[in-house]
């Protein structure tokens, strides 16, 4: 082999090796706010920012001290998508992360803030977790519902816990914490007295007729209707990790007003915070329809109120379990809506309710905010609990200025 015939042979080899890249960025987030932000999520589109690059480690710093980062991979190409940061920023301040893109490396391990899964119920109880799971739009929601370890799919962070329910209802169950930890895979939501003695928390919320907690709903007839015909209905964990957990649901070819739907809702929760998010995705949207979420109103002591900016709140005691009502619980609920999605606040006997736009790509965003009476710091009176969640809901409706470059 000649000079020339070698050189094209190690040409090619190296073509076929993968070079390491990295790339550096600065993130600056603002906080034009008076108020101090607490477990603000920072998230860098990977995509615009690292674009071709097949990012698998990132590291970030402020002033030099490492922060937690997480890598998400949304669409389940095996490519992450999103880079996640959860940072604090003081009143009318400023920080800058120093961030490092890696295509070469793994990610660190940090301590898990957030959590996600979807358990099978079995004869033998071993409750196998799964990524995803979808059930025939023909089978019965009951079986459907009680095919679930818990129901649906459970998400928590340290300081609550939700369950989306595998049926029609869709439904958002609660779960309070007297301990900022996860302990789910402990109690998986049926806290028994021992563990509840422990310090561990439990099922707060009994949903009855109510949208519960953010549910979300069609609108007909002058009430909430529920997500009955469909082709399929499934529920997948899109992502599990320290800093940000996603459950999506979805809904194919759901009949509504006669006409075939595509839906898919995704729920995020972040570390450190109280609330979660809630994104709807609808295709084949028609004029007629109407579409609402809401928070309960508590079936003792209820105070609640609704602003026609898209705040609601409530808060008063429950029994979860009504085969114990010697266990009430006391909690708070919070809606926000974004301005674009907000088409009018109302109440009924059992909501306050918020009337939902979707965008011209068929897009909602709302959040939901959860106060347990329980928690060690937790709300202890109603006024207490509408106060922080005016400051949530003016946190929400200002967001923080961020650069990167």
């Amino acid at each position: 082999m000649n000079l020339r015939a070698i050189s094209s042979s190690l040409l090619a080899a190296t073509s076929l090796i993968a070079v390491a890249e990295s790339r550096s960025l600065d993130v600056t987030v603002t906080n034009t706010l008076d108020t101090d932000r607490q477990g603000h999520p920072v998230i860098v589109d990977l995509d615009k920012h690292a674009a071709g690059l097949d990012i698998t480690k990132a590291t970030a710093t402020i002033g030099g001290r490492e922060i937690a980062t997480q890598l998400d991979d949304l669409d389940n190409d095996g490519i992450a998508d999103e880079l996640v940061m959860v940072i604090d920023i003081p009143a009318n301040d400023a920080a800058t992360i120093n961030v490092t893109l890696d295509t070469e490396g793994t990610q660190s391990q940090y301590e898990p803030a957030t959590y996600a899964y979807i358990k099978l119920r079995d004869e033998k109880k071993t409750h196998v977790k799964v990524d995803a799971i979808s059930f025939p739009g023909d089978i019965d929601v009951k079986t459907t519902y009680n095919s679930i370890y818990g129901h649906g799919a459970v998400m928590e962070g340290l300081h609550n816990a939700l369950r989306i329910y595998m049926d029609n209802r869709q439904s958002i169950d609660l779960y309070g914490k007297s301990t900022p930890r996860l302990e789910l895979d402990v109690t998986g939501f049926y806290t028994t007295p021992e563990q509840l003695a422990e310090g561990y928390g439990r099922d707060i919320l009994w949903a009855g007729k109510s949208v519960a907690a953010g549910s979300f709903r069609g609108y007909r007839n002058g009430a909430p209707c529920t997500i009955d015909t469909v082709a399929s209905r499934g529920q997948s964990v899109i992502v599990t990790g320290p800093l940000r957990s996603i459950v999506e649901v979805t809904d194919k070819d759901w009949i509504y007003n006669g006409k075939r739907h595509q839906m898919k809702q995704r729920y995020t929760i972040y570390a450190r915070r109280h609330d979660f998010d809630v994104d709807v995705t609808i295709t084949g949207i028609t004029a007629d329809d109407l579409f609402c979420t809401g928070i309960q109103k508590l079936e003792t002591d209820n105070e609640g109120f609704i602003e026609a900016d898209g705040l609601a709140g409530s808060r008063g005691s429950n029994v979860p379990d009504k085969k114990h009502p010697e266990l009430p619980e006391t909690l708070g609920l919070g809606l926000h809506v974004s301005p674009v999605n907000n088409g009018g606040m109302s109440e009924d006997e059992y909501n306050y309710l918020a009337m939902l736009t979707p965008d011209s790509n068929g897009k909602i965003h709302y959040t939901v905010n959860i106060g347990a009476e329980r928690e060690a710091d937790g709300f202890k009176s109603a006024e207490s609990w509408f106060d922080n969640l005016r400051k949530w809901h003016k946190e929400l409706s200002t967001p923080c200025i961020i650069e990167i470059k």
